[in-house]
Formats: structure tokens, C-alpha cells, sequence
């Protein structure tokens, strides 16, 4: 492609003929394309706004700053990469952790720069030595427990801090979005989050003014007489201006740096690789070409766009399924609808009434959306290892998986006089290093031949099944 902003309308301009698809370097009618933009949009909303909730910062940043994070990645990519990047999930345990431990806005933007920083370094590093550098570190196993322990680790956040404050909204819109995940159709299907958000939001409203305010703890643990939804400062925000958030959720700002929050944060880097990763190839399969020599640029364009975002006080972002799930049902892969995507998201970032709104979302509604969302993204990784047929009859395997999820999800925690290591950090360091020591102290009489030293060149043995988990560390 001789430029990013050139595009050869495709056909007639209108949808892909049976059996053909709009490549990344066409587009359709522009009337068509920026229809298409706009799903797009509609695809990443509901996330992209709701986990910087979750997180405490500001959603309106968040929709801005993916609108440029996009931008940033297709220009990287050279327009070959079709795709969204949105606010990313994977960093929603780790900041509820160093927010459990006293850690401030600053500190979790910090934090969020220096893992930003360390993707765009693996990045280049996947640029210059291959794809197989990701494989030979972060085999299916390890990735997926890394993943796994992640997303449960978020559990005690649910039913501490968001279940509590209105179980009944709570359950309603957990079954809101669990219907619309499995019986909508089409693009439906995924808007759950947005559904059961809107729906738990609306209901909130109805119950405040049928039955009053509720008497249940808020955000904070106090248990106190108070409205379900407190849309009191929105009248105060002007429609247009910039992204400076609010007390509890604020926009703009400069990130500090806290080695507790860092060394907590940044294991959420082998998720995004796993994502990214994931994504790119899902994305080469259904356009049918060879993207292996752009993963590096993904990674390191997701990885700059994450550290400027926790630069600016921002939410990290990573490269949309959603969107990619729009893409798969429309055969629509032109980069050209997410170019209008990104503009239309940083228009909607210079709303701040838009982002007031968002972050006065009620806790219960949250509680309903967060218990189905933590699970998903532990069982992610449990995916990861179905599809890579990860072997777990191998004691190599099992035990340091074991012993690393469990001090994840527990979030175990070793203190010593300087500070303490634990939760998501400790377990991430036990599967990466455990695995890899034990793979290697494994006997050679127990380990599979597919684990074993290749045969000398001189003397050819017949070629035997390989594990998935060992070709890709090869």
C-alpha cells in the first residue's frame, strides 16, 4: 500500500459480493464507509467507557484517547492492520489492586505509562528478531494462566465493592447481559455490556424515583441512606471543553511513579501481547493475508499508544475483538471505516457532559456488568489453552501453573523490610519462571520426545507429533 489514505473503491462501492471481501486498502461508497465507521463505534463503546470506570479514571479521556490510539496504530501498521483499539480490560485487577493498597490516580497512570513503555520495547524486539521471540517466552501455557489469574483475581472487587450496593440491580443487569450476549443477534449480540449498562442505568433511575434512595454501602464501604444515581454535578459541565474529569474519576493529568504500583501493573503486558497477538492473526485469517511481519508494529504502536495515554492521566488501551467480531460479520475490512471511527470517538471526547454522565453510573449496575465480565476474561485464558491443547498430564506443566494461579487469584503476598510482592506480580513471575525452570529440570526419561533435544543432524530420526506448547517456544 503506497499510502495509508488511498483507497480503490471496491466493486460498485456497495457490500462485498458472495464470497468476496472490501480488503483493508479499499473501501466502499463513503456514505457506506462512514456507516460502517459508526458500527465501529458503536462495537467498542460499551467497553471502552465502562472499564475506565472501573478503573477510577476519566471515560471521556478514555473515548478520546482511543480515537487517536487507532490512528497512531493504523499509521504503524501502514494501513494493513485493520483495527480498534479501545480502553483495555486486562488492566482492571491490577489497578483495583493498587487501589486497595492506597495507591492514587497518579500512581495507576504511572504505572500504566511504564507498561506501555515495556509493550513498545517487546515490540521492537518482535520486529527485529520475528514473531517466534513471543513464542519462545510466553508459550500457550503460561499465557493462558497469566490471563487467567488476571481476570479472577478481579472477583473480591464484585462482591465487595460493586455487588453490595444494589444486589437487585445488580442482578437484573447481569442477566440483561447475559441474554443479549447469548440470544442477540448480529451486531445486538455485541453491545451487551452497552445494553445491560443503559438498562441497570435506566432501572436505577425508576427505583430512585418509586421507592427513594436505598440504604446500602457505596464505593467506598460506608453504608448510608443515598440515590442510586447522583446526577447532581452534571449540570455543572459544560458540553464542550476538555476531558478533566471529575474528583472521583479525573481526566487529564500528570502520571506518578510508584515501584509497588509498577511492579503490580506491568505483568499485565503478557495479556496484551496475547491479545494483540491473537487479534492480528485473527485478522490475517480472514483477510487471507500474511500480517507476521506486522505483528512487531502492532505491539509497539498499542505499547506507545498506552504509554502517552498513562502519560496524560488516560485509560491503556488494546486492540478490539468487538470490532474485529463487526468485521468478520460484514466482510468489511478497509481501514478506511476506522479511520472515521477514530475521528467520530474524538469528537465524543470533547464532551464533557457526556463523560459526567458516564462516570455517575450506579455501583449496582456495575456489580452486574463486572460479574460477568471478570469471569470472561479469566476464561480467556482457560481458551487459550483449549485451543493450543495445552498438555497438563506433564507435571512441568501443571505444578507451576498451579502454584501461580493460586497465589494470583488469592492474591498471596510476601512482606519484607522494604515493602511487599504479591497478587498478580508474584503470581505472573511464578508461572513465567517457574515453568521454564521445570521444563528443564524435568527428567529426560519422563519428558515427551516433543521435549527433548533434537536429534543430531547426521543422524535423521522420524519426524513425531510436536506440542503445541513446544513449537511455538521454538
Amino acid at each position: 500500500m503506497s499510502s495509508p489514505f488511498r483507497w480503490t473503491v471496491h466493486g460498485d462501492g456497495r457490500a462485498p459480493a458472495p464470497g468476496e471481501v472490501v480488503r483493508p486498502d479499499e473501501r466502499m461508497s463513503w456514505g457506506r464507509t462512514v456507516g460502517m465507521g459508526l458500527q465501529h463505534v458503536l462495537a467498542m463503546f460499551g467497553a471502552t467507557f465502562v472499564f475506565p470506570v472501573l478503573m477510577g479514571l476519566d471515560p471521556n479521556l478514555a473515548i478520546l484517547l482511543s480515537g487517536f490510539a487507532t490512528m497512531l496504530f493504523l499509521l504503524m501498521t501502514r494501513g494493513r492492520v485493520p483495527s480498534y483499539l479501545g480502553t483495555s480490560a486486562s488492566f482492571v485487577g491490577v489497578v483495583a489492586a493498587v487501589r486497595a493498597d492506597g495507591g492514587t490516580s497518579a500512581e495507576v497512570t504511572g504505572a500504566i505509562a511504564v507498561t506501555g513503555v515495556v509493550l513498545a520495547l517487546v515490540g521492537l524486539a518482535v520486529h527485529l528478531g520475528g514473531a517466534r521471540v513471543i513464542s519462545a517466552i510466553l508459550p500457550p501455557a503460561v499465557t493462558g494462566a497469566v490471563v487467567l489469574l488476571i481476570g479472577f483475581n478481579l472477583a473480591p472487587v464484585v462482591a465487595g465493592v460493586y455487588w453490595p450496593q444494589d444486589q437487585g440491580v445488580a442482578l437484573v443487569t447481569m442477566l440483561v447481559v447475559m441474554v443479549i450476549a447469548v440470544a442477540g443477534r448480529g451486531m445486538l449480540g455485541r453491545l451487551a455490556i452497552l445494553v445491560g449498562l443503559v438498562v441497570g442505568y435506566l432501572l436505577s433511575i425508576v427505583l430512585d424515583a418509586v421507592l427513594g434512595p436505598i440504604t446500602a454501602p457505596d464505593g467506598s464501604g460506608v453504608v448510608s441512606a443515598h440515590p442510586r444515581v447522583d446526577l447532581s454535578g452534571v449540570s455543572d459541565v459544560p458540553w464542550i471543553g476538555l476531558p478533566l474529569g471529575t474528583p472521583d474519576a479525573p481526566g487529564l493529568h500528570l502520571p506518578a511513579f510508584s515501584a509497588s504500583a509498577i511492579l503490580v501493573v506491568v505483568p499485565v503486558v503478557v495479556a496484551l501481547i496475547a491479545e494483540n497477538t491473537g487479534h492480528v492473526k485473527a485478522v490475517a485469517s480472514m483477510t487471507r493475508e500474511d500480517l507476521d511481519p506486522y505483528l512487531g508494529r502492532a505491539l509497539a504502536a498499542d505499547g506507545i499508544a498506552t504509554a502517552v495515554a498513562g502519560g496524560v492521566g488516560g485509560s491503556p488501551t488494546t486492540t478490539y475483538a468487538e470490532n474485529i467480531g463487526v468485521m468478520a460479520a460484514t466482510r468489511v475490512y478497509s481501514t478506511a471505516a476506522y479511520w472515521v471511527a477514530a475521528v467520530v470517538a474524538v469528537l465524543i471526547g470533547f464532551c464533557p457532559k457526556f463523560g459526567a454522565v458516564v462516570a455517575a453510573t450506579p455501583g449496582g449496575v456495575l456489580g452486574g456488568i463486572t460479574v460477568v465480565l471478570y469471569g470472561m476474561i479469566g476464561l480467556l485464558g482457560a481458551r487459550i489453552w483449549v485451543e493450543n491443547k495445552v498438555d497438563f498430564s506433564r507435571p512441568e506443566v501443571l505444578v507451576p501453573l498451579a502454584a501461580g494461579i493460586v497465589i494470583g487469584v488469592g492474591d498471596v503476598t510476601m512482606r519484607y523490610a522494604g515493602g511487599q510482592f504479591g497478587g498478580i506480580a508474584l503470581g505472573t513471575v511464578v508461572t513465567i519462571v517457574g515453568y521454564h525452570v521445570m521444563r528443564r529440570l524435568a527428567p529426560r526419561e519422563v519428558t515427551p520426545p516433543e521435549e527433548q533435544s533434537p536429534p543430531e543432524p547426521s543422524r535423521p530420526e522420524p519426524s513425531r507429533p510436536e506440542s503445541p506448547d513446544r513449537a511455538a517456544e521454538r
